[in-house]
């Protein structure tokens, strides 16, 4: 297979890159290729600065591979070029290519069919909190964005700050509180129990700092579509069979993928060792979110069976 050259105008783009990947202390420069570009050239041009290479094509993953570069397959899906672009930044950041906080350049094909024509500089805690709304909204299900964003972005600070400066874990689980309730029994007495639901509303200052305390003790929390802590401390008792998840998953992951299987529920979990923030619906991850500011550490590739988190 022989590569594409490096056209003038090509050559002209990556000398932009790595000037602006220079000025603004860029992590690296991720390329979204649709050819096999002759990378040793485009690493020649780029000098000193990282490439990360990403497609759907498996020319282009070959010749990537070949060069030995840090490469980002994407599933070939009729996609627009900036989804495409924001798929490649999640997955780069899953395998650890990228930090999360980090500030990257891209190059990709925007209004051409196939020959890279646009250079982008992005701030990815920036882009990944746009990301976080965009996606929520492409998730089919009955619980309103706002509930659902008010307990997401809840999590994301779990994630990110623990409490009294440890790292903490959370599970919550959103919509469908009946079934969920039916599918759990109490593991502590619950704080929630005997208020009223004007005085259990996540939009609560207060009621975000008691989850923020309580997220310390075993269970989960149930939450109805409409904000309202129906319980905590809930040990979810839904089957975990036929669930497959990736490995270094533990108990806390299992118990949230069983969930949203069997109801109707979303399941939010944050990952003590990490802070990382998984959403599951039907079983499965559907959008992972990352910590700006604690380090990650990503093993998503093999399966193994359920052990505590």
């Amino acid at each position: 297979m022989n590569p594409v050259e490096i056209s003038p105008q090509l050559r002209s783009l990556l000398i932009a890159a790595r000037k602006l990947a220079s000025e603004v202390d860029a992590e690296a420069v991720v390329m979204l290729a649709s050819l096999p570009y002759d990378f040793a050239e485009v690493q020649s041009i780029l000098k000193d600065v990282r490439l990360v290479v990403s497609s759907d094509k498996s020319d282009v993953m070959r010749a990537a591979k070949e060069h030995e570069l840090d490469l980002v397959p994407l599933l070939h899906e009729p996609e627009t070029r900036q989804v495409q672009l924001s798929q490649a930044l999640l997955e780069a950041i899953a395998d650890e290519f990228l930090q999360s906080g980090s500030r990257i350049v891209a190059v990709y094909t925007l209004f051409e069919r196939e020959h890279i024509d646009t250079v982008s500089m992005i701030n990815l805690a920036e882009h990944l909190a746009k990301l976080t709304t965009r996606d929520l909204r492409r998730l089919e299900t009955q619980v309103p964005l706002e509930t659902l964003r008010m307990c997401v972005d809840l999590a994301v600070e779990i994630g990110r700050e623990g409490r009294e400066g440890k790292p903490v874990g959370a599970l919550m689980v959103v919509g469908d509180h009946l079934q969920v309730m039916k599918m759990s029994h109490e593991g502590v007495h619950d704080p929630f129990k005997g208020y009223t639901q004007k005085e259990c509303m996540v939009r609560s200052p207060k009621v975000r700092e008691s989850i923020k305390e309580l997220a310390q003790i075993d269970g989960a929390f149930v939450i109805t579509s409409k904000g309202v802590v129906a319980a905590a401390g809930r040990i979810l008792d839904a089957p975990a069979e036929g669930l497959t998840l990736s490995a270094g998953l533990g108990a806390r992951h299992w118990a949230s993928a069983a969930i949203s299987k069997s109801s109707d529920a979303i399941a939010i979990a944050v990952s003590e060792s990490t802070g990382t923030v998984r959403i599951f619906q039907d079983g499965k991850v559907v959008l992972r979110i990352e910590p700006v500011d604690r380090g990650m550490k990503w093993t998503e590739f093999d399966t193994e069976p359920p052990k505590d988190d």
